[in-house]
């Protein structure tokens, strides 16, 4: 069983998540070349709070938005030939239950303790803050602007209370801290077993370097469970306790797959899952995630009786052109974006030729991105092809030949069947990619000292031409089986060429002899670079703020013309009144002059609701109306203080008008 790490359902799928995804296609699209019953599953990662915040911004249920953006998600993975045996959710039956019985199993073997920790709490927004809700500078190196659980620039795992001048993202308020009791694992007590399963996994030297520093500092036990208000499954036996999204997304790789088996009796999940079986089961990941999939989630998993993985597999961050990728710079691609300018078999390709085993950062060059792809794919592979089965269809009515011009040749390539297919199990995609150019350039030069373009012009050599052209179609075959898990829709456009049924890795050892191939097609065009450009430039235009960046302490900056965008107003206040269900919101009507607006405005703890009614005050008035689910708000007015009892309405003078620009 492989499995992909699961997308988070809150965003599109973009370049960056695609190297992990086409990484572990490759790799499973393999082993099933090689004939091994391998089954490929992933699921949507639904739960935890960002899921909720947004939902309620856009007046959706979770449930409502996790369906539409897997959807999504999935369509974009399977534009790129990612082709999951199982994609599931896990915000699922079978999720649930498995975290269940994970969850009692724990708990049951005394792994599981409960004690009262001081979290992070935002004051304006009323909720407990999950880690990645709280920024600030890192504890070790004192980089600004990292999350509250990991910093991403020294990989120093922490909590929100370490950070330096911690702010949270929801309210730019700085959190205070409350009490409440927390359900935790003991992580701290499954050292021996991690590490005797770091060195039986066969873990890449990049993932031991960093299981070797965190067991030098020392394993802490980790917390399982969140307050409410939070979108997962709630705690037996509590009323406001959720399970951390990180303890039930890793188990969606198991829901997903006994889903699976539920539909596949032939499949058993507790010969994968549970001790004492000979299956595999192998995780990929990015690096940003080692922690968890290789500390907490073997932990968790040996402490409720289920089997480890056998391996896990991580891989580097994308940058594009050198840099982090930039919304402003047009280098934030989106894979919709890139699926509707270039070919995805050029992408596949090149992550391909740019992909190893271990942590390094891989950067897709643009301008190398158009020469490889060119060269290698349509100047080398594509090119043996077009160059024989013309003079095969027209010459000699598309039959092959029934024997080849020279067998030692393909004996070569044939040969070169096990050492590619190592470089694939080790996942060394560019060795394999570079050994089957190599093959492609020595193909090239055999039909390039045949010429049998000229052949065929004299009389004596014309009926070895059909030797010859078998003979190149034949290494062009081999070199497709090659780069089947690579390019798989490329590689079906070529079966089809031969006529073949699906292919197997050995199909390479025998060459196709004594059959009728198709009239040529193009199988694949070139990538231009006005293709390059305009996806670029879509990106830019895509890009919700193009002129914001962010500063060296973290920050956003605009230009002096993004300001000037901003409508300010009088406005007055007509009415004012409650809102049912809302804590810190009074509903607004503001008079602008030419028209009356609905604003919700979050002032309650400052303002009772008869103080306001025929005050002027400073409004946004072309503002996009938000959706909530009190209904529409249709602008915003300026307030200023820290919050609770103190906001301060900015009011304007008593002889403006409603209506009257500010500037």
């Amino acid at each position: 069983m492989v499995s992909s790490a699961l997308p988070y359902a809150n965003g599109d799928i973009h370049m960056g998540h695609l190297v992990e995804y086409i990484q572990s296609d490759i790799w499973a699209r393999f082993q099933k070349l090689r004939g091994h019953l391998c089954t490929y599953v992933c699921a949507a990662d639904a739960h935890g709070t960002p899921i909720m915040i947004k939902a309620r911004q856009e007046g959706i249920t979770p449930e409502q938005l996790v369906t539409r953006a897997a959807k999504v998600q999935h369509a974009d993975l399977q534009a790129f030939d990612v082709e999951f045996d199982n994609f599931h959710t896990t915000h699922s039956d079978e999720n649930e239950q498995l975290v269940r019985r994970i969850f009692k199993a724990l708990r049951d073997a005394g792994h599981i303790y409960t004690k009262t920790i001081e979290q992070a709490f935002d004051a304006q927004e009323q909720m407990f803050l999950p880690d990645r809700f709280v920024k600030g500078g890192c504890p070790r190196c004192k980089t600004t602007d990292q999350y509250g659980d990991a910093c991403e620039n020294c990989g120093a795992t922490y909590t929100p209370n370490d950070l330096i001048e911690p702010v949270s993202i929801l309210s730019d308020s700085t959190p205070i801290w409350k009490e409440s009791e927390h359900y935790f694992f003991k992580l701290s007590a499954f050292e021996d077993q991690l590490r005797a399963w770091m060195k039986s996994a066969n873990l890449h030297q990049h993932i031991t370097s960093k299981l070797d520093e965190w067991f030098e500092t020392g394993l802490r036990d980790w917390d399982i469970s969140r307050d409410a208000p939070y979108f997962g499954f709630q705690i037996p036996g509590t009323t406001d306790k959720y399970f951390y999204v990180w303890l039930d997304a890793p188990v969606g790789y198991l829901a997903s797959f006994l889903q699976y088996c539920n539909n596949h009796p032939e499949l058993d999940f507790d010969e994968y899952w549970l001790p004492g079986h000979d299956t595999e089961t192998y995780h990929f990941i990015g690096k940003d995630i080692v922690y968890f999939h290789t500390l907490f989630w073997p932990a968790v998993l040996d402490g409720s009786g289920f089997r480890t993985p056998n391996s896990v597999f991580a891989h580097g961050f994308l940058t594009v052109n050198g840099k982090k990728m930039s919304k402003s710079r047009g280098t934030f691609i989106n894979a919709r974006t890139f699926i509707n300018n270039i070919d995805h078999n050029h992408l596949r390709y090149y992550y391909a030729a740019k992909l190893g085993p271990g942590m390094d950062d891989i950067d897709l060059n643009l301008d190398d991105f158009i020469a490889r792809v060119n060269s290698d794919l349509v100047g080398k592979l594509v090119n043996i092809a077009s160059r024989c089965a013309g003079f095969i269809s027209k010459r000699f009515d598309g039959h092959l030949a029934d024997k080849l011009d020279n067998p030692t040749e393909f004996q070569d390539f044939a040969a070169a069947a096990e050492t590619i297919a190592e470089h694939y199990e080790r996942r060394e995609y560019s060795k394999a990619m570079r050994l089957v150019m190599t093959l492609a350039d020595q193909a090239n030069r055999y039909i390039e000292d045949k010429k049998p373009w000229v052949m065929v012009k004299q009389k004596e050599q014309a009926d070895d031409v059909q030797l010859v052209c078998t003979q190149g179609l034949n290494l062009f075959r081999s070199l497709m089986i090659y780069l089947t898990p690579v390019v798989p829709q490329l590689a079906d456009k070529a079966r089809a060429l031969f006529q073949e049924g699906d292919w197997r890795w050995d199909s390479a050892q025998q060459p196709l002899l004594s059959t009728t191939i198709k009239p040529f097609k193009a199988l694949l065009t070139r990538v231009e670079p006005e293709q390059v450009n305009k996806m670029v430039e879509q990106s830019k235009a895509s890009s919700a703020s193009p002129a914001a960046e962010k500063t060296k302490d973290g920050s956003s900056e605009i230009s002096i013309d993004d300001f000037m965008k901003v409508d300010l107003r009088v406005a007055k206040i007509e009415k004012a009144e409650p809102v049912e269900g809302a804590d810190k919101l009074l509903r607004l009507t503001l008079n602008l002059g030419d028209s009356d607006r609905q604003v919700f405005a979050g002032i309650k703890s400052a303002y009772k609701p008869d103080e306001l009614a025929g005050r002027l005050v400073v409004a946004v008035a072309n503002l996009k109306p938000r959706k909530m689910r009190f209904g529409l708000s249709e602008g915003m007015v300026l307030a200023a203080g820290p919050g609770g009892e103190e906001i301060f309405l900015l009011s304007a003078d008593s002889g403006a008008t409603p209506g009257m620009r500010i500037k």
